[in-house]
């Protein structure tokens, strides 16, 4: 089907949307998205068909003038030609089981119907049927069951029975999309509000690829919110409402071409005004996802995982920068990172801290000043015994942590030069011949060794932060004890806690945090 989306505000035409199977509708809360949707179903006409389960399951009041072929006009169409059989249903979930009902009675009557008549007529297949047959599809342990003119549920290994009303809200929802959506006009626009209300993320594909191939004829528009539903869609298009114009009645709007990967993440960041700050790890577990966002307020947070992922993310945000007008920038640990990768990174909007890894952030001795004042210890007391563990412990490693960084440089060096142009195996052999003397792995050793050697005499504790790799920092420093916590992970807390609130305290651990990153406050 094309569908013509509504005016916009450039002037431009209206863009249409050629042979579409799948739409979704994104936009910021205010942005007008409500408003599109419904002036997407005003130029459809008679063959748009709106569903939201978030609608169906409570009471509203009846609408005078239905669109027509909707579950309210259909209810009332049959409501209006049985007027021995009259219902009042107050919700569109009961509206739609009354007409899967009436349709079921209307099919058995005529079977029986050819029946007493001796025609031969196979055992119809009802939409309750197939309502019925995809929902336990869905929920495989629960069973419906007919008893007595009524629909009973059952849950497998127990012996009660439950009505329809007993159902959980998700429940309900999957039956009224499956009954709901074969309902719908030949050829229709689909267009779900909210497909993610009441539905748990694990069955949310598998239901509307399920509902999709039930309807190859309709297309189905999506208005939601969930960014892991929206980039699941194979067919999708994507149109981002950016802005409403009431006087005009037009709107600001985009249809996304980016590739899949990237939409995951612009998808996820539309919502939001503010500028993105792209980051290392995962956004329930990570000490990033939880810091971060408590120090850069401004911004919206957004973990990516892995350090490779963020840099490619952040460029290719930048080069689309006119198209979605949002400032993009990432943080990505130093780890073994030469001054030289650390300038290059920071000329492409990567942040990069003076520190090693991110637990080393929150050995900062302004951070651990902060969070001893906070829990009434003297810092002048609790720092320098953290200070002389750490460097005792960099001690003992310093060879390793040489070889370490030895084996990131000549890694990324040989990465470098084998991806030059050869033009014979001769040449290849010959250059992998040299490498060895040219980058000279045993000099850059001992170059480090020193360097190293010299924070230790100087008890430089922050060139220290800088180069020292070690994720048993936070426990083997006894951070957290001599700053009256029980464990490195109640200091974490204690940290995160802090800068929930508005302390001096607070203030004085963001400073610090941001001057690490070479920011001012």
């Amino acid at each position: 089907m094309d569908i013509r989306l509504p005016k916009r505000m450039d002037g431009h035409q209206p863009e249409v949307l050629m042979e579409s199977r799948q739409i979704t509708i994104i936009g910021a809360n205010g942005a007008g998205k409500s408003r599109f949707c419904s002036a997407l179903v005003d130029e459809l006409g008679d063959k748009a068909y709106r569903i939201s389960a978030l609608k169906a399951l409570f009471p509203s009041s009846p609408n005078p003038n239905p669109p027509a072929g909707s579950i309210e006009d259909t209810f009332n169409r049959m409501n209006n030609a049985n007027p021995h059989l009259k219902n009042t249903a107050d919700t569109e979930f009961d509206k739609l089981f009354y007409i899967m009902l009436n349709d079921e009675f209307r099919e058995l009557m005529n079977f029986k119907a050819h029946k007493l008549m001796d025609e031969q007529m196979e055992f119809p297949k009802t939409k309750l049927d197939v309502t019925v047959k995809k929902w336990q599809e869905v929920f495989p342990k629960n069973k419906v069951l007919r008893e007595n003119g009524k629909l009973m549920f059952a849950t497998e290994g127990y012996e009660d029975k439950y009505p329809l009303i007993r159902l959980s809200d998700g429940e309900k929802s999957v039956l009224y999309y499956i009954g709901a959506v074969q309902y719908a006009m030949p050829d229709a626009a689909i267009l779900v509000d909210d497909p993610e209300t009441f539905i748990h993320s694990s069955i949310m594909r598998t239901l509307w690829n399920v509902l999709e191939q039930m309807r190859p004829d309709c297309t189905f528009i999506y208005n939601t919110h969930d960014v892991d539903f929206a980039s699941s869609r194979i067919d999708n298009q994507c149109v981002w409402v950016k802005e409403f114009d009431p006087e005009a009645v037009a709107w600001d709007y985009e249809v996304m071409t980016t590739s899949r990967d990237l939409d995951t993440a612009l998808l996820d960041l539309l919502g939001s005004r503010k500028p993105v700050l792209f980051i290392e790890g995962d956004d329930k577990h990570s000490i990033d996802s939880r810091l971060y966002p408590l120090i850069f307020p401004e911004y919206t947070v957004k973990p990516l995982g892995s350090c490779n992922k963020v840099i490619e993310t952040v460029r290719s945000f930048n080069d689309l920068q006119n198209f979605h007008q949002l400032d993009s920038h990432g943080i990505v640990d130093r780890d073994r990172r030469s001054d030289e990768e650390v300038e290059y990174l920071r000329k492409k909007n990567i942040l990069v801290p003076n520190v090693a890894e991110i637990e080393n952030i929150l050995m900062l001795e302004g951070v651990i000043r902060a969070v001893a004042r906070h829990k009434r210890r003297n810092p002048d007391i609790v720092f320098p015994k953290i200070k002389k563990r750490i460097i005792v412990m960099f001690t003992k490693e310093l060879k390793q942590q040489a070889l370490q960084h030895v084996r990131h440089r000549v890694k990324r060096d040989v990465e470098k030069r084998i991806d030059m142009k050869f033009t014979s195996i001769n040449a290849l052999e010959n250059h992998m011949v040299e490498l060895v003397s040219e980058i000279n792995p045993r000099g850059l050793y001992d170059q480090l060794c020193r360097e190293f050697h010299t924070y230790e005499d100087n008890n430089d504790y922050a060139s220290i932060l800088k180069v020292y790799n070690q994720k048993l920092m936070l426990a083997e420093s006894n951070v957290a004890v001599l700053c009256g916590f029980k464990s490195k992970d109640d200091y974490i807390r204690g940290v995160l806690n802090i800068l929930k609130g508005n302390s001096d305290n607070a203030d004085a651990i963001r400073q610090s945090i941001k001057a690490c990153f070479g920011l001012e406050e």
